[in-house]
């Protein structure tokens, strides 16, 4: 009963994080005052996330290391420290939520690495999320049709997110060679949650694709033996 009461606030803090996500990315929606908020809330569910989840941390030097775990190990520790960097350079710009924080790091500095790490851990979310998704799959235990359906309609949405990925020139925040956001003021907010949203499946679908060929990867080799 307990470890069912536990599974289901990792459940609750997961699904909680996933929203504040897809908030700080609509900063344009939202304004300065709430994705400050928003940012400090997700800074304390990701400190409940770890905490949760501290066996995973006693378990890292035990055990062999397959390929799939050590690639969920690469990206578990690139977001945990683009997410810590992230938070670190927002407190230090900020005028509302921790304004005794500001200057903690040289503005400039912060603004760059804030603006860059930030897309950086959206994408490496996604990428966490759909690593873990062929497990959910498997356990949830869908007909055939339900999953086909499902995977139709994540990939209309992933090939969506790819395009807008492209189209709102994210990779030039990635590699640290845009130095302000830029945001269209025309958009609604509905049509901003709805591109965030459509890239943060499209990285899940990638997640999803390594996971499963690295799975299969694992059953070719153990057939052979």
């Amino acid at each position: 009963m307990k470890s069912v009461r536990k599974t289901g606030i990792k459940h609750i803090v997961d699904a909680a994080m996933t929203v504040l996500l897809l908030c700080l990315m609509a900063y344009p929606v939202t304004g300065e005052t709430l994705h400050e908020w928003f940012g400090i809330a997700t800074t304390a569910l990701l400190i409940a996330h770890h905490m949760l989840n501290r066996r995973w941390y006693a378990a890292l030097f035990k055990g062999k290391y397959s390929a799939f775990r050590a690639v969920t190990l690469a990206v578990n520790t690139l977001l945990l420290v683009s997410i810590a960097m992230t938070a670190v350079c927002g407190m230090a710009m900020s005028a509302h939520a921790v304004p005794f924080l500001y200057g903690i790091l040289p503005v400039s500095f912060a603004r760059q690495t804030h603006l860059s790490l930030s897309h950086w851990s959206f994408v490496l979310t996604g990428l966490h999320l759909g690593l873990h998704l062929p497990a959910l799959a498997r356990a949830l235990r869908q007909k055939r049709g339900i999953r086909a359906a499902a995977a139709a309609v994540w990939a209309v949405a992933a090939c969506c997110g790819v395009w807008v990925f492209f189209k709102n020139s994210i990779p030039g925040y990635l590699l640290f060679q845009t130095p302000f956001a830029f945001f269209d003021s025309s958009k609604s907010a509905f049509l901003v949650f709805g591109e965030s949203l459509a890239m943060l499946l499209a990285w899940a679908g990638c997640g999803f694709l390594v996971a499963a060929g690295l799975q299969k990867r694992r059953e070719k080799t153990a057939a052979a033996r």
